[in-house]
């Protein structure tokens, strides 16, 4: 969907992308303090506590009475090997706070009331440690959360679970199953990223009281008295009870620049119940990721995609776009793009994927765009009620050769493509007359897809949508409110399926300010342009 704008993001995210750390295992007991009691840590003098608040993740939290005679230290024995690694790391909050191991190595900080995360790399000494944390004197009372010890297991550590997998799911739960790990096992904990959710003695929960429509990823521990097991492999599942069918007045919304906004802000403000989640890449090979770098799950896409299901709301999510590393090339053929493509759906428990097909390697690129379409055969045969969408650009008369290829392709490979969204922006529009420009351009797409596929006017028109750039374009087209109104109001007239732009990011005033990724460079209402999408009915 973006273009000049989003260069400039891939470049400034690029440099961020790291390599994956190896798999190691858990060896803190109870280090996020969730089962409610200390053990098995030991805390000096009866200092230490669980609360309940302050917390960095999860619901409990260490509590530490630093004094004038008492620091407050609460230390866990751990079986190590000897020679080995290890990483120490936890959260704190209060003055003066410290993690360590007696007799090496240690980290503080100066701390506040805000949560700091301490991290050290030792290497083991001995075949036992003892790791601790403590404030200091004098200081008050400070808070630890989510402790952990990260490394190979000493002498009687458990072997990780395997073949994690979701048994069941609905509005509220979803329950998990897994095989049992190796060795002397007490039992098993859930977690979801570095917060537990359940502790069973057998294979099998369910991890209750979750939102509708919500995507979760889970991970199983084995733990004895001498530390937990590796990770499982890790399992993503959705509750049930998202809205289904509809019209589809979904913005643009992009996590990776732009000062993304808080969606329940944006949604209580508007009356908008959709959104588009942007970008869906490749983070190397036929592997999806957010913008290629953020993880397809547990990161902030998941966390904004549950807000909006928390809401009443839904998503699409967008692959492609106009930069970056996509899936269409880097998939070698059309069952591993669907392979990739259902990695996402079932992610999500999707509705919608819309596949925003632009530039030189997959718009203009025959090989890849006949990839992209059959890909998109294959998902609609696999997910029958799925909506699939192809977004591209166009001319102010219809869609450009290109387009032509992408549309008559479809019709030729029956695949069952549910919406054609033209992009009318950046295509040559005289000042004055983007609503013109815009009619003109999905009039022109009308024509060819009744000439493609024999449809009716209210047939063509049922499988098309409109995705503008709210604001300046990148060739410095402007679309004010009352122009975007007014291509509402067309597309409500002759019932297209979908109505979006880009961007929610930009849905802001900033008039002079140019073509940037915060703001629309036009004088408006804060997201005056989702509201007004808010208003499409279909």
């Amino acid at each position: 969907m973006k273009r000049l704008l989003l260069v400039l993001a891939l470049i400034t995210t690029s440099a961020l992308v790291g390599a994956t750390a190896a798999s190691a295992a858990e060896l803190a007991v109870n280090g996020g303090f969730e089962s409610g009691s200390l053990s098995p840590w030991s805390c000096t003098g009866g200092t230490g506590s669980v609360v309940s608040s302050p917390v960095h993740s999860g619901t409990k939290a260490l509590q530490g009475a630093a004094s004038n005679s008492d620091n407050a230290q609460c230390t866990q024995t751990i079986a190590v090997v000897s020679g080995s690694s290890y990483t120490l790391s936890g959260w704190f909050r209060g003055n003066y706070t410290y993690i360590g191991v007696v007799g090496g190595a240690s980290t503080w900080t100066p701390g506040g009331t805000s949560w700091t995360q301490l991290s050290l790399t030792f290497t083991a000494s001995s075949s036992s440690i003892q790791i601790y944390t403590h404030g200091w004197y004098g200081q008050g009372t400070y808070w630890a959360d989510d402790i952990s010890l990260q490394g190979a297991g000493g002498s009687g550590v458990p072997g990780a679970p395997s073949n994690l997998n979701v048994t069941g799911t609905s509005s509220s739960s979803i329950s998990l199953g897994w095989a049992a790990g190796s060795g002397t096992i007490t039992g098993y904990r859930v977690y979801e990223g570095s917060t537990q959710r359940a502790q069973v003695t057998g294979l099998s929960t369910t991890i209750s009281g979750l939102g509708s429509c919500t995507s979760h990823t889970y991970v199983v521990r084995a733990y004895n008295t001498v530390g937990e097991s590796a990770n499982s492999n890790s399992v993503t599942a959705s509750t049930s009870g998202c809205p289904t069918g509809g019209k589809m007045a979904a913005p643009y919304l992009f996590e990776g620049w732009g000062d993304p906004p808080a969606v329940s802000t944006v949604m209580s403000a508007t009356g908008i119940k959709q959104f588009t989640m942007a970008f869906m890449l490749s983070s190397g090979g036929c592997t999806p990721a957010w913008d290629g770098n953020r993880p397809l799950t547990g990161g902030v896409d998941q966390s904004t995609i549950n807000a909006i299901r928390a809401a009443g709301g839904d998503v699409e999510i967008s692959f492609g776009g106009w930069q970056g590393n996509k899936l269409g090339p880097n998939c070698s053929a059309a069952s591993a793009l669907a392979g990739a493509y259902q990695q996402v759906i079932n992610a999500y428990n999707l509705k919608f994927i819309d596949i925003d097909i632009e530039n030189f390697d997959e718009f203009e690129n025959d090989t890849v765009r006949n990839r992209i379409l059959d890909a998109l055969k294959i998902v609609k045969q696999n997910n029958p009620s799925i909506k699939t969408i192809v977004t591209f650009g166009t001319s102010t008369t219809g869609p450009t050769y290109y387009g032509n290829l992408l549309i008559e392709a479809a019709a030729a490979k029956a695949a069952n493509i549910d919406v054609f969204t033209i992009m009318p922006f950046d295509f040559g529009c005289p000042a004055g007359q983007i609503v013109s420009c815009t009619t003109g351009a999905a009039n022109g797409l009308r024509d060819k897809l009744k000439a493609t596929f024999g449809w009716s006017d209210a047939t063509a028109y049922a499988h098309m949508g409109i995705s503008g750039m709210n604001g300046l374009s990148d060739q410095q087209e402007t679309t004010n409110a009352a122009d975007w109104t007014s291509i509402r109001n067309w597309a409500n007239t002759n019932h297209i399926a979908r109505l979006a732009f880009w961007a929610v990011n930009r849905d802001r005033p900033c008039p002079g300010g140019g073509v940037v990724s915060n703001c629309s460079g036009i004088s408006q209402n804060n997201w005056q342009f989702t509201s007004i999408t808010a208003g499409f009915t279909g």
